[in-house]
């Protein structure tokens, strides 16, 4: 048994597919399963049940996982702790960061980590805010940069930025034109995002959820903020969107005018409050709020 066949058993479990998981571990898929069949044979238990179209979790696998979690992520501690006393600013930290924020935020964060911070590799994952939180306990993700508050316990919360919502709104709509926008009177015709999405529940707080529910709105939720501004700009509806995707708007002829209420996100970097690279990580936050701060966005606290 080794760390390299109990990350293949954890990508596998992960993906559900042995193609996928092979990929992910950059191994072919031949290679991963031979190895995967070698530890079972060792251990003298099958994880998986392997169908022609689905792989399962047995009722050993699913009590061994844990298991194999731990060796895995006390694997990785070491080497980061390691890492961290030797150089706490170089070595690799996988950062996960929500949909509606890495279109905007990487393009100009990356170069300035890069300029800042040389000896420190970044890898993005991006993903909904509940499936980071999971991988940042699984230590699949070393940091999540969220809009909202994580929930109390073994994580750690550093604040970024305060992001303000604008109201998108095609031209000529009746709102153009008038001052700031209320929020309560785009509930009507609010379209959002799917379910998960973090914005979506925040719009739909803000702009008043009974005018939503009952609006043209919420019959079609998107995965996107590209789709949701492709509908507001062909005319069939309004929407909420964070400052920073305010150029992508602008680009699809959207108008954007501020809200009334000032309505906006807290923008988070989470970890593992018993991290080993809390200095890269501390220091990640201090690129982050440069970017943050040239982009025009205030200090988390501020008025």
């Amino acid at each position: 048994m080794n760390l390299r066949d109990l990350r293949y058993l954890l990508a596998v479990a992960e993906h559900r597919h042995f193609g996928r998981a092979a990929e992910a571990c950059h191994v072919s898929q031949p290679t991963l399963s031979a190895q995967l069949r070698k530890l079972e044979e060792e251990l003298g238990v099958a994880f998986f049940e392997r169908g022609a179209r689905s792989v399962t979790l047995t009722a050993a696998g699913r009590a061994l996982l844990p298991h194999a979690e731990a060796a895995v992520a006390a694997a990785d501690a070491l080497a980061g702790g390691a890492q961290a006393m030797a150089d706490p600013l170089a070595g690799t930290l996988r950062l996960g960061i929500i949909p509606t924020l890495a279109p905007f935020l990487l393009p100009p964060f990356m170069p300035q980590l890069r300029a800042e911070l040389p000896r420190l590799a970044l890898e993005p994952w991006e993903d909904l805010t509940e499936a980071l939180l999971d991988r940042l306990r699984h230590h699949a993700v070393d940091a999540a940069v969220i809009a909202t508050a994580p929930p109390p316990g073994e994580l750690e919360a550093v604040p970024l930025a305060m992001e303000p919502f604008l109201a998108a709104l095609p031209p000529g709509h009746v709102l153009v034109g008038k001052g700031p926008v209320p929020e309560a009177s785009l509930g009507a015709e609010l379209l959002v995002l799917a379910d998960g999405h973090c914005l979506s529940d925040q719009a739909i707080a803000a702009c008043g959820r009974q005018g939503a529910a009952q609006g043209t709105g919420q019959g079609f939720r998107a995965v996107s903020l590209a789709t949701l501004m492709n509908l507001v700009a062909a005319g069939f509806g309004a929407t909420l969107l964070p400052a920073l995707a305010a150029g992508a708007a602008r680009q699809q002829g959207l108008v954007l005018r501020p809200l009334a209420g000032g309505t906006a996100r807290e923008l988070r970097l989470v970890f593992r409050a018993a991290t080993p690279r809390r200095p890269a990580l501390l220091a990640l936050a201090g690129v982050l709020r440069a970017v943050l701060f040239q982009a025009g966005l205030r200090p988390a606290g501020e008025g």
